[in-house]
């Protein structure tokens, strides 16, 4: 449902496209007999978690042994861009690899900020492997509490 509680999800819509895009692929390589080969060598995108309050919206981006100089966090004309790479681990000559269901490679996840979103306040911060990335909301956005008089 790209719409909660009455309101268009645009992150919902995103990830939406992206988990068919990313299955369209796999099957399509898959389909071809290259299954192995495209395991390790096709773009991947990690997952993603959005959530929200008045403050801000927080993303919880799962990057496991990816080290924080290898992703870059930017805003650009209203769109959050997570890049990154996981570089696959070449063959110790003692070692054998007998299956690869991890994705390598660089990755790219795009989100389009909601207008209430102050893309001049996003944070980032790397713990456990996961990114935490917070998307301030803006001031005149966060709901007001008014007084009601009596007369």
């Amino acid at each position: 449902n790209l719409f909660e509680h009455g309101k268009w999800n645009p992150f919902k819509e995103m990830e939406l496209l992206q988990n068919r895009l990313g299955r369209s692929l796999l099957e399509t390589s898959a389909m071809r007999g290259h299954e192995e080969e495209s395991v390790g060598s096709a773009r991947w995108a990690p997952l993603v978690d959005v959530v929200e309050d008045d403050k801000e919206y927080l993303l919880k981006v799962e990057i496991p042994e990816i080290r924080k100089d290898d992703v870059s966090v930017r805003v650009e004309k209203g769109v959050l861009r997570i890049e990154g790479e996981r570089p696959f681990e070449k063959e110790n000559g003692d070692k054998r690899v007998h299956r690869l269901e991890r994705s390598y490679g660089h990755f790219t996840r795009t989100f389009s900020l909601p207008e209430d979103a102050d893309a001049g306040q996003v944070k980032a911060a790397f713990k456990d492997g996961v990114l935490f990335v917070h998307v301030h909301k803006c001031e005149e956005a966060k709901p007001k509490q008014i007084e009601v008089t009596v007369d």
